[in-house]
C-alpha cells in the first residue's frame, strides 16, 4: 500500500469524507514529527533546533501597530506633517477643555495656526494668552511645528451671491417681516 492509498480502517472499511481527512492529517504529522519538522512550518525544512522564539525580532512576526506606524513615519520623513496633524486633531487635548470650547483652529501652514474665536471677546483673550499657549504648544507637540497665533474673530454671513453687485447698495436690510 502507497502512502498516497486511504488506510483501512479497523473492521476493514475504506475511509470516507471527514475520517479519511482526519486519518491523512494524522500520517502526515507522524511524517512530521519522524523529521523533526515544526509544526505549521511547510516544507520550510526548520527544524525543532534551529526553530527561534518570537522575542528573536523575526521580521515575519507580528509587530504592534503604533510602533510600525511610528517606523514609517520616520521613513517617510513625515514627523513634522504628523506633529500638524496632531495639533490639529488632538486640539482640545492641547489647549484644554475651556479655551477648546471658544476656539478652532482653521489652519496651521509654515508654522503660522489661525485660530478662529467665537466672539470678539473670546478673540481679544486668545490674543493676551498667545505666549503661554505657543509655550503650552512648543512643549506638547515639539519645537518649531507652532511659531505664530493668527488669532480671528467671527465674522459676519456674506449675503452676496453671484458675480454681480448694485454700487452704492446699503446691504441687506429686515428682510424677515
Amino acid at each position: 500500500m502507497s502512502t498516497d492509498d486511504p488506510e483501512p480502517d479497523g473492521g476493514g472499511e475504506e475511509l470516507r469524507g471527514p475520517d479519511l481527512a482526519r486519518a491523512a492529517l494524522a500520517r502526515a504529522r507522524q511524517q512530521a514529527r519522524a523529521r523533526g519538522l515544526v509544526a505549521g512550518q511547510r516544507g520550510s525544512g526548520r527544524r525543532r533546533a534551529a526553530a527561534r522564539p518570537a522575542r528573536d525580532g523575526d521580521a515575519r512576526d507580528p509587530q504592534l501597530f503604533g510602533v510600525t506606524i511610528r517606523e514609517l513615519v520616520g521613513e517617510r520623513g513625515w514627523e513634522i506633517p504628523e506633529r500638524v496633524g496632531s495639533v490639529l486633531g488632538r486640539w482640545p487635548e492641547l489647549v484644554g477643555p475651556d479655551i477648546a470650547a471658544h476656539c478652532q483652529p482653521e489652519s496651521l501652514r509654515d508654522g503660522d495656526l489661525v485660530l478662529v474665536a467665537e466672539s470678539t471677546a473670546w478673540a481679544t483673550q486668545l490674543r493676551l494668552l498667545a505666549p503661554s499657549l505657543l509655550a503650552t504648544l512648543r512643549e506638547r507637540v515639539g519645537a518649531g511645528v507652532v511659531k505664530r497665533l493668527v488669532v480671528r474673530g467671527p465674522t459676519a454671513p456674506d449675503w452676496r451671491h453671484g458675480s454681480r453687485r448694485v454700487a452704492g447698495g446699503r446691504g441687506p436690510r429686515d428682510t424677515y417681516g
